[in-house]
């Protein structure tokens, strides 16, 4: 299945599961965005981490989204993203 087709069909407990890993803001950018992804692709999702987060609520919450949509997630916070496209990325992506 193509990452923006699943996504499609659970936006809402994609947004759920969100908030409850002490995430918000959940966004998505790359391909899904750009309409390029392809069957077996990831999906590019941008979330804010909120006061008190840990790596374990991130990669609970990757290994959520991966298993509820069945396509690869790749899971990032803006302070992740290279400093030479954070800029891009933050003013393209759009909210889930």
């Amino acid at each position: 299945m193509r990452p923006s087709v699943a996504l499609n069909m659970k936006r809402d407990a994609v947004r759920e599961a969100a908030s409850r890993f002490r995430t918000a803001n959940p966004r998505v950018f790359g391909s899904v965005l750009h309409g390029a992804d392809r069957e077996g692709g990831d999906l590019d999702l941008l979330v804010d981490a909120l006061p008190g987060a840990t790596l374990f609520d991130l990669g609970g919450l990757q290994d959520e989204l991966e298993s509820l949509l069945g396509v690869r997630v790749d899971l990032l916070t803006p302070a992740d993203l290279p400093q030479k496209f954070r800029a891009k990325v933050l003013a393209e992506a759009q909210p889930i």
